[in-house]
């Protein structure tokens, strides 16, 4: 990907920067749902949150590194106080599913009835079905050196490997330990004297501030952001990104988030296949065929062979007996 730039061409730069935004929201699902066994329907929440709030708030202040960080934070917040009444209150998995994804729906239709001239926060229109317009990065220490397209992806495949790293870092230390074990058991988390309401909350708050990170990337992708990005079609890609990719790891839902988003590009270019079907059928098949997904059924095959081939070796170690001639 360093020498994408180089050698594509800029529509399919433009196209990479979007699909590297929809990795990251498949990132911060996977790890809600993976790693704290949170099953969120409503994770573009965030992600149209984070795409509007850096779109207000470049228009208005003109800085997108300040719009940015507020992009993230705007996720995060909103995570966290959704967060807040729904582990609280003790809502059960399926429930909570439901809650954020009618809370998606809220914000879908709100945001489409906001056409009107009224509708502004500050100088930025938020233009109902026709969205508002995201300013292009510039850098940090100069507003009026925009960066190009080619500029944008690096920023997006930066953004993603630095999310990717930290997810794995959060992952693997205490609070990623207290997780899994809530996931796993949240009766016998709490009777081991872990607040796992607190716990929860934390990592539901890291992933709506990834998913605004994706928001923020998703508006320099397209360069608008509307109400579509609240809308159920991201909501249930997002789900099948996560199941194709493999639940449990960090990797998958970031391949799953490629693979169909090529799949989806794909598809978009004949009239033969309706893509909603297509995309229908794939998740079953993966389901039925695949359960674990992609990545764990890979590494549990990878692991098999190196078995296979340290038993090969310990045969080969062992040598023969030699044999008594007869008298």
């Amino acid at each position: 990907m360093l020498v994408a730039p180089h050698v594509l061409a800029l529509f399919t730069i433009i196209n990479l920067t979007t699909a590297i935004a929809l990795a990251l929201l498949g990132l911060s699902l996977g790890l809600v749902w993976g790693s704290g066994g949170i099953l969120c329907f409503g994770q573009t929440a965030f992600f149209g949150l984070g795409a509007y709030v850096y779109a207000v708030t470049a228009q208005n202040f003109g800085d997108t590194t300040l719009a940015t960080l507020f992009a993230i934070a705007a996720g995060a917040a909103f995570a966290g106080l959704l967060g807040y009444f729904m582990f609280w209150g003790r809502i059960s998995d399926v429930y909570l599913g439901v809650t954020t994804l009618t809370v998606t729906l809220i914000l879908f239709n709100l945001f489409r009835r906001t056409s009107g001239p009224e509708y502004r926060i500050g100088n930025a229109l938020l233009g109902g079905f026709n969205g508002t317009s995201a300013p292009p990065l510039h850098m940090p220490w100069d507003t009026g050196a925009m960066l190009l397209p080619q500029d944008v992806f690096y920023v997006a495949m930066g953004a993603l490997i630095l999310a990717y790293v930290g997810c794995a870092l959060l992952v693997r230390s205490h609070f990623g330990r207290v997780c899994a074990a809530i996931r796993e058991n949240e009766t016998r988390a709490e009777l081991l004297g872990y607040d796992s309401r607190l716990y929860k909350l934390g990592l539901f708050a890291v992933g709506g501030g990834l998913a605004g990170l994706a928001g923020m990337l998703i508006a320099n992708g397209i360069g608008r952001v509307t109400p579509d990005l609240f809308n159920l079609s991201y909501a249930a890609q997002a789900i099948i990104w996560v199941i194709v990719g493999g639940r449990g790891t960090l990797l998958g839902p970031i391949f799953g988030a490629f693979a169909v988003f090529w799949l989806t590009s794909w598809l978009g270019t004949q009239s033969m296949f309706n893509s909603n079907i297509v995309l229908g059928l794939v998740l079953i098949v993966f389901v039925l065929l695949l359960p674990r997904g992609v990545v764990p059924t890979l590494q549990k095959l990878a692991r098999g062979s190196q078995r296979q081939t340290k038993r090969e070796r310990a045969r080969g170690r062992r040598r023969p007996r030699a044999s008594v001639p007869a008298e």
